[in-house]
């Protein structure tokens, strides 16, 4: 995956045959529509052996969450019954979209489009312009839509040059006046079709972001694999003595571990609560929400802090590929630089703790 820069596409079937790709499904369009706990643990598990393809699998599970926004006969017709449903796009508002008789003429250029070389649908957002220049919103913002696109339609850069998520394929596409109907589109924060937890834009990111979540700390426990397996066969380059027989060594490890399993079951505990506790009167901003947010964020940051203290406890051994724990390093310090990692979060929920209303969604 490294040479590549993709997942294998016989690999990337697999996954998609075990509904992988799909946990956030509708079950009216024929998912599965997981739980948040439940589709972490999936991710998670998926995470400890490959995060790119945990990666891939949580970037198409963004666009299971926003297919909440199509009737189910507009579903069938994409996707078919059952479903084949393997996604990728962007949420960034990068291209422009024409309104035209019966949707949408849509151009631009996306980045960031983890998963593309499997997909068979893409997700874009774009900005709405018309004769006059670009449409604003009721609050004088620019006016924006999400749409849906079969892969077909799209030309694909090969851009992904990165150190870690390698396999990702996270590639640049761009589409170029292609028509979308009106059925495939949608407004990001409009209420969807389909309610509940995943799909209500006040909680579909806390869906989602806990996936970012489980691929760090999935990737972190896949790092302690790799370094219980190196500290059990190997010493250093300047003493013989085993990793696993050295004191230091062995503080270092009972370290991770706490790390990593208590970022776990706070980030499972607040999500959790947060789910349960969910109605769509909601006060703003929900206390909930609040610690679902910090402690996802927190969780990402902290499965860096724990493969970096076994990255180091490996000594030299950690720095060959053959050892495994390079690339865990390599790949979560790529997944904290995801948008549900930022230290940003921390102070929207200060804001939040303190009464005052958070000036970013999902609060």
């Amino acid at each position: 995956m490294d040479r590549e820069r993709r997942i294998p596409a016989d690999l990337a079937e697999s996954v998609e045959k075990a509904g992988v790709y799909q946990l956030f499904l509708p079950a009216r369009m024929g998912g599965p529509q997981l739980d948040p706990m439940t589709a972490y643990r999936v991710i998670e598990e998926v995470s400890r052996v490959e995060a790119s393809v945990g990666w891939c699998g949580l970037l198409s599970n963004g666009g299971a969450v926003f297919a909440g926004n199509f009737t189910p006969k507009a579903a069938e017709t994409m996707f078919g019954c059952p479903p084949d449903f393997r996604c990728a796009g962007s949420f960034r508002a990068l291209g422009e979209s024409r309104p035209v008789p019966g949707g949408y003429r849509v151009s631009g250029r996306w980045d960031y489009a983890s998963g593309i070389s499997n997909a068979n649908w893409l997700f874009v957002n774009s900005r709405v312009v018309d004769e006059a220049g670009p449409r604003l919103n009721e609050a004088g913002r620019p006016d924006t839509v999400m749409l849906f696109t079969p892969i077909e339609t799209a030309a694909v850069y090969d851009t992904w040059q990165v150190v870690g998520l390698c396999g990702t394929g996270s590639n640049d596409f761009e589409l170029d006046g292609i028509f979308v109907p009106a059925e495939r589109s949608f407004r990001l924060y409009d209420p969807p079709l389909e309610r509940g937890f995943l799909y209500s834009p006040r909680t579909m990111l806390i869906a989602i972001w806990v996936l970012v979540s489980a691929v760090a700390l999935g990737t972190a426990r896949g790092a302690m694999d790799a370094f219980k397996e190196l500290a059990t066969g190997s010493g250093t380059t300047i003493s013989t003595t085993l990793l696993r027989d050295r004191p230091q060594v062995q503080s270092k490890v009972g370290e991770a571990e706490a790390i990593i399993s208590g970022a776990r079951a706070h980030v499972l505990d607040t999500v959790g609560r947060a789910w349960e506790s969910y109605t769509e009167d909601m006060p703003l901003p929900s206390p909930d929400l609040t610690q679902a947010r910090l402690a996802i964020t927190r969780s990402i940051h902290e499965a860096a802090r724990a493969v970096d203290i076994l990255f180091h406890a490996a000594g030299t051994n950690a720095i060959h590929r053959r050892n495994g724990l390079e690339r865990r390093w390599r790949d979560v310090h790529v997944v904290v630089q995801h948008g549900a990692g930022l230290l940003s979060n921390y102070e929207f929920g200060g804001q939040a703790l303190m009464g005052l209303r958070p000036s970013d969604a999902g609060w």
